[in-house]
């Protein structure tokens, strides 16, 4: 499938960019571009270098060529990335003139593949790279990156490290069946296929599916500068994920979190506060990444500070969230006093034609009841009957790890297996339990694996853009 002698060429920044990345991968990448390189440029280890790209008779590019070495690059291999400054149609004719020179076009995932063939990372790892390229929200890019780190090759190296040993002290009994020696009583063996099955069913429990952070619905929490909004994020996640300030425009981008709900979960987004008038370029950037948070997510929840006294900047700001389920909050309810909140969010509710819940990040009063709301607005958009399924409901994400559906069939194989084996302990057939623990060895190992069948690692890479 994959002809790690040739050198392969693709694009790998995104389209619509005005810096265009050419990547070159392979043992004559160094070559290829001192061809075109004038004057020449070595290329030679890694570094860093400007010049200038002779293609064809009549075209010259100013370009900044950045130079891997085999094995400390990317894929493993001699690595050149080109960084100019084209339009698509001369991005065209770079590739191609290049492609006329000893090199072919890469395939989908290809660089990632090689890395993963030359042993730069392990299989999930090159999965986690294409999950970091889909990613659709925050949450989604953060669990991408967690299993990039390898986490998840860390903990199934420590199961397979337990099985290893367990299946050794089996097989050892079994060799030396006729001598008088027990390398691993009934009892024991038990006792260590229980702790092992107890691991497996941990990471399948407390893991989730890639498509599953994917598919979360999103909640964002909007509103003026000062609303209040940080403090109700960190009370509604429980944890100090927003920082909390008396000044406005503390919170300059979009914040998220994973919010578990009685019969729900969502991405919950606290967003700067939104400026009508914004005083230089940060509260501009501040504006529009708040504005797009709201844009993009399914439920919006309208913080307005109940102990305000002129609401005109929360109407202008009520007006920017079209099209969106709205649970409207009125924050700070603990400041103004008791007798006065009812009188406060009547006025609200004819101002704004909503009905406001009085809420107090700072006490807690109304937290439970607004929890409520998003719990039941998400349960409508999902359906009720298919809810629990649609909108995610497990462990939360940043508890455990990421999986695709491949990891999942991997591990359920292995705990199959094991419970097989346990069973086989049981009747005093070690024979047939250590083929049981060899077949959930290699189940496990598959999810690293270093040799698969070409078919499996097609399968897998064809699922990438080209490029990467």
């Amino acid at each position: 499938m994959y002809q790690l002698s040739d050198t392969i060429i693709a694009v790998s920044s995104p389209p619509g960019g005005v810096r265009v990345i050419v990547r070159i991968s392979g043992p004559d990448a160094f070559g290829l571009v001192e061809q075109i390189a004038s004057p020449p440029i070595s290329t030679k280890g890694s570094g860093i270098c400007s010049g200038r790209l002779q293609v064809g008779s009549d075209l010259r590019l100013d370009a900044r060529l950045y130079a891997f070495s085999a094995p400390r690059s990317y894929t493993g291999e001699d690595v050149v990335e080109l960084h100019v400054f084209a339009s698509r149609a001369v991005t065209e004719t770079l590739v191609e003139d290049l492609l006329g020179r000893r090199a072919r076009a890469a395939g989908p995932g290809e660089f990632t593949a090689r890395a993963y063939l030359n042993g730069k990372m392990d299989l999930a790892q090159a999965e986690a790279v294409n999950e970091v390229i889909v990613s659709g929200n925050r949450l989604q890019l953060a669990a991408a990156e967690k299993m990039l780190t390898g986490q998840l090759g860390e903990t199934t190296a420590a199961i397979r490290a337990e099985i290893l040993n367990c299946l050794s002290l089996i097989e050892a009994g079994l060799d030396f069946s006729t001598e008088d020696i027990e390398f691993l009583s009934p009892a024991r063996a038990a006792e260590m296929l229980a702790g092992i099955q107890s691991k497996l069913e941990e990471l399948q429990s407390t893991s989730i599916g890639c498509e599953e952070v994917a598919d979360l619905p999103c909640v964002c929490i909007a509103g003026a500068p000062n609303a209040g909004k940080s403090t109700l994020l960190n009370a509604l996640l429980g944890s100090e994920r927003s920082i909390v300030s008396d000044s406005e425009k503390t919170t300059r981008d979009v914040l998220a979190g994973s919010l578990e709900l009685a019969h729900s979960r969502c991405i919950l987004f606290d967003c700067a506060g939104l400026v009508q008038e914004p005083a230089d370029i940060l509260d501009e950037l501040s504006r529009q990444a708040a504005i797009q948070a709201i844009q993009t997510s399914d439920v919006v929840v309208f913080c307005v500070d109940l102990s305000k006294k002129d609401y005109s900047e929360d109407l202008q700001i009520r007006g920017l969230i079209e099209g969106k389920p709205v649970v409207a909050a009125a924050t700070k309810s603990d400041i103004p006093g008791a007798d006065s909140v009812g009188r406060r969010c009547d006025r609200l509710n004819d101002m704004f034609c909503a009905g406001f819940l009085a809420i107090s990040a700072k006490t807690g009063a109304g937290i439970g009841s607004l929890r409520g709301l998003i719990d039941g607005i998400l349960l409508g958009l999902s359906g009720a009957s298919s809810a629990r399924t649609a909108v995610g409901l497990s462990a939360p994400v940043h508890d455990g790890v990421t999986l695709t559906a491949r990891h999942r069939q991997a591990i359920a194989e292995a705990i199959n297996n094991v419970t097989e084996a346990a069973a086989e302990i049981g009747t005093g057939d070690d024979e047939v339990a250590a083929m049981m623990l060899q077949a959930a060895y290699e189940a496990l190992s598959e999810i690293e694996q270093t040799h698969l069948d070409d078919q499996v690692l097609e399968r897998i890479f064809s699922r990438f853009c080209i490029g990467k």
